[in-house]
């Protein structure tokens, strides 16, 4: 009698280790998905990687990969939860037979282990390279996906309906597109980083790329040359002056200014040298008058 209760224990604690293993493991592909870099699971694909083609399945899916590993944690955390009872119950009634302090001591217990072995550490490890950990357990997510999918398209269709019924908010009717934050291309510019730092040329592309991302933090008393450094040309020369300053300058636009550089009347753009201008009084275009402290991307 004692060897089968002992039986029975053992394959008790393996089921809830096996609970555990799976609600740690549904909790870290949750913050992995939401964590990833998108726009690098995209270029995988485009490089014929096998695993991010099944990850781009899922992030074409959002709420119903989201809605598949909250099925199957709330599924292994029930199991954990009556298999966790069932030993500790008799344990606790050793010392108590109050209903209310078993059932406390056991929910103590069951949630400290669960938070600390489902919840906290697998949230951490798992954001540390999101990407990498997606691709490793994608063929594995793929089977849970597909298998899982019958109760989270239901899951997914009680919530609408009841969000439809009290907020009249019709959520089926919103199509997932995804969308590329400037995040994934910072991170994107600072993971490549190391692999070409004895490349100048890429160097030199790439400190281009961050400085476009960072334009919509500048201001325009950061972008302005000083009056010593304007490159521009007084209305009355020639159509030829002009295309030599445009050669020598290598701008696409010069600045125009009647008598005095402290005069400025417009500006002037190469592309319009093809229209075979008489002189640079045609050309002109007005300039824009803003306050220097307004974003330059604007």
């Amino acid at each position: 009698m004692i060897q089968i209760k002992n039986k029975t224990l053992s394959n008790e604690l393996y089921f809830i280790l096996l609970a555990i293993g799976f609600s740690a493991f549904f909790s870290g592909m949750e913050i992995a998905f939401v964590s990833a870099n998108k726009l690098r699971i995209e270029l995988d694909k485009k490089q014929g990687i096998f695993a991010s083609r099944i990850v781009k399945v899922f992030t074409g899916n959002g709420a119903q990969y989201i809605s598949t590993m909250l099925v199957g944690n709330n599924v292994a955390l029930v199991i954990y939860g009556v298999l966790m009872a069932s030993i500790l119950d008799p344990v606790i009634r050793e010392y108590t037979d109050s209903e209310m302090i078993v059932l406390f001591v056991q929910t103590i217990i069951s949630t400290l282990i669960i938070l600390v072995t489902a919840e906290f550490l697998p949230k951490t490890l798992f954001r540390v390279n999101p990407n990498k950990i997606l691709n490793f357990f994608s063929v594995p997510l793929w089977l849970i996906y597909y298998l899982l999918y019958p109760i989270s398209k239901l899951t997914i269709w009680i919530s609408s309906f009841l969000l439809k019924l009290v907020l009249k908010v019709d959520i089926l009717d919103e199509k997932e597109q995804t969308v590329f934050s400037r995040h994934d291309l910072d991170h994107i510019i600072d993971a490549s980083q190391p692999e070409i730092e004895t490349k100048d040329d890429i160097e030199h592309d790439i400190k281009l790329f961050q400085n476009a991302l960072d334009f919509s933090q500048v201001k325009l008393r950061e972008c302005v040359v000083p009056r010593t450094e304007l490159i521009a040309l007084e209305i009355s020369n020639s159509i030829d002056k002009l295309k030599q300053k445009f050669i020598e300058s290598g701008l696409s636009k010069i600045l125009i200014y009647k008598g005095s550089i402290d005069n400025i009347i417009g500006y002037v753009q190469s592309p319009d040298l093809f229209h075979n201008p008489k002189d640079i009084g045609s050309m002109i275009k007005s300039m824009i008058i803003v306050p220097e402290t307004m974003p330059a991307n604007k």
